[in-house]
């Protein structure tokens, strides 16, 4: 833990001595540094978020996990709005499509695939499932499905009301899933192993020092992923169009850079045999990602009066309907089987092949 701890506080100091020096504009090869450092702070600020998740215990530990990606998420999101204007318009719905997609198809398929090759068969909570997709569901069409058939505006866009009602309706379902995953039905969201039992799940000791250093740099590496991706991102969208591949695919680069830690995390988790944790990062985090960002990024747009284009293609929401469906047939018997991370994954496969061949 030492040694993990060491580079986890070196890398975003380099990374901030990196941007601070100005190299970052004039070269590619300090361009690529810069982006291997942006991986790696990603992954420092969620090994933080575990250190402090470990001082409260779970269902807690996975929240602030699946928050503390999110607050990444916004933030790039925001930037990007800020300083591009029109032109970032759709950069919001794309980047939190982008990031349902890979969590429902790619994490949870990987986890499913991976966890039971090992193990054969795992079992989780088929009620803590059943919570996070309703409200996931939810959230998904007031979000990305609705705006596509609203009339008060020509498009893909809500009106100012209908985008207020919108968020104000995903902050509460979100609220009263994190009621439930923290209070009300806290049971159903703790992994409990072969092996382990109630009191596994209580939280580890974590001593002062290492809690505050965890808090103090989880905000150094959030600070300078934002900043870093917000430098990198007209270079990485530079080269998208340099081999005419859609801008779209922006916003899956940025939501995989964001996912990547998340995903070894869960990955892992499954190959302990711990799917239920998998589950709730993975689902968790899908939450987080649109019922957070969506309001987040609305209050932004409200205030500055920039339009946002929150409504899906007809072929995109087939896509995400066909994917919630199939994870919510896969999770609902609490057994685990890699038929269906497989075909989670010819999913994702699906969902890249159709943006880049429409």
């Amino acid at each position: 833990m030492r040694l993990l701890l060491q580079w986890t506080i070196i890398i975003p100091i380099l990374a901030w001595l990196l941007f601070f020096s100005g190299l970052i504009y004039d070269s590619s090869l300090f361009q690529i540094v810069a982006s291997v450092l942006l991986i790696f702070s990603v992954m420092s600020a969620v090994h933080h978020s575990e250190i402090i998740a470990e001082r409260v215990g779970e269902p807690y530990g996975t929240i602030i996990l699946a928050i503390s990606i999110t607050v990444i998420e916004v933030s790039i999101i925001v930037s990007l709005m800020m300083s591009e204007g029109q032109e970032a318009t759709s950069l919001a719905r794309d980047t939190v499509y982008a990031a349902t997609m890979l969590i429902l198809n790619g994490i949870i398929g990987l986890c499913l695939l991976i966890g039971g090759l090992k193990h054969y068969e795992q079992n989780f909570s088929a009620s803590s499932v059943t919570i996070a997709l309703v409200s996931l569901v939810s959230i998904v069409v007031f979000t990305l499905v609705f705006p596509t058939f609203t009339e008060s505006v020509q498009g893909s866009y809500y009106s100012t009301p209908q985008l207020i009602f919108a968020s104000i309706a995903c902050l509460i379902i979100y609220s009263s899933f994190l009621f439930a995953q923290t209070r009300r039905y806290r049971q159903y969201f703790l992994t409990i192993g072969p092996d382990e039992n109630e009191e596994a799940a209580e939280p580890i000791e974590i001593n002062n020092r290492d809690f505050f250093t965890s808090l103090i740099f989880l905000i150094v590496s959030l600070g300078i992923v934002v900043l870093l991706a917000k430098t990198l991102s007209p270079t990485i969208e530079s080269i998208i169009v340099s081999y005419s591949l859609p801008k779209s695919l922006v916003g899956v680069v940025i939501a995989a850079i964001i996912l990547l830690p998340e995903a070894i995390a869960a990955i892992i988790a499954a190959r302990k045999n711990r799917l239920q944790t998998s589950i709730n990062l993975s689902l968790g985090s899908a939450l987080a990602s649109i019922g957070l960002t969506i309001p987040s990024v609305a209050v932004v747009c409200i205030l500055l009066d920039v339009p946002i284009i929150l409504g899906l293609d007809i072929k995109s929401i087939v896509l995400l309907g066909l994917s919630v469906f199939i994870v919510m047939l896969s999770l609902s018997s609490g057994k685990s089987n890699i038929v269906y991370g497989v075909v989670l994954l010819v999913n994702l496969f699906a969902f890249i092949f159709l943006m880049i061949y429409p």
